[in-house]
């Protein structure tokens, strides 16, 4: 809602009347029906205590403190908006009683809601009603700490494998070590058999080769004698 004119002369003729803070008139808003505001809800807002004669003006008082001119209904329920508010925003007129209707309430309809009364050049303002989302808080996200007992912290992420399972992976550790073990061991012997085996073969040969026993030397031949 942009500033108005109107809502400025209407600030100015309110500082320099001194009958603006006067006690004749005690008007009071609030909210009707016991609402509060939710995002894109209707809010319904009261003005009670003016005068059935007289038309009352709704202003807004943003988080600023800037004041925002809303709109003007007479007493004979004439209403005058502001710019484009007719859109936004509905006025009604119950004997003394003035409504105003926001009819989707968002983020920028917040602020402190006021009706304010001229009569005689003098203006005379309600209590403001303040008008605020619910503020919502998001926890943050807790850790789970892991507990302790008698001084050991447990940690229930680290899972223990079963004595059953280790000794069987135990058992597979001994199967993939000893069982080469064992096969270089028996080729070792297999090729120590068979050296032995080739060793006495061919000394069988070497004493096959020699000379028999029974065979006689043969005589060497002799010298001639010689006679003196």
């Amino acid at each position: 809602m942009a500033r108005s004119p109107a809502l400025l002369l209407l600030l100015t003729l309110g500082l320099c009347c001194p009958g603006i803070h006067g006690t004749r008139y005690q008007m009071k808003v609030g909210f009707r029906g016991s609402t509060h505001p939710q995002m894109g809800k209707q809010l319904e807002l009261e003005c009670g205590g003016a005068e059935k004669d007289y038309g009352v003006s709704w202003i807004r008082q943003d988080k600023d403190g800037a004041l925002h001119f809303i709109v003007f209904i007479s007493s004979m329920s004439k209403a005058t908006f502001q710019q484009n508010e007719q859109a936004r925003f509905e006025v009604r007129k119950h004997g003394t009683s003035y409504q105003l209707v926001v009819k989707s309430f968002k983020a920028q309809d917040e602020g402190k809601y006021f009706c304010v009364l001229n009569k005689n050049q003098m203006l005379h303002f309600s209590s403001g009603q303040p008008a605020f989302l619910p503020v919502t808080t998001t926890a943050a996200p807790t850790t789970a700490e892991p507990t302790t007992q008698h001084g050991t912290t447990k940690n229930y992420t680290c899972l223990k494998t079963p004595d059953s399972e280790t000794n069987k992976w135990d058992f597979f550790c001994d199967i993939f070590i000893w069982i080469p073990l064992t096969g270089a061991c028996l080729l070792l012997l297999i090729a120590l058999v068979i050296t032995v085996l080739l060793c006495q073969r061919a000394r069988t040969r070497r004493c096959r080769c020699k000379r028999p026993a029974n065979e006689k030397p043969k005589a060497k031949p002799s010298m001639p004698t010689r006679h003196m």
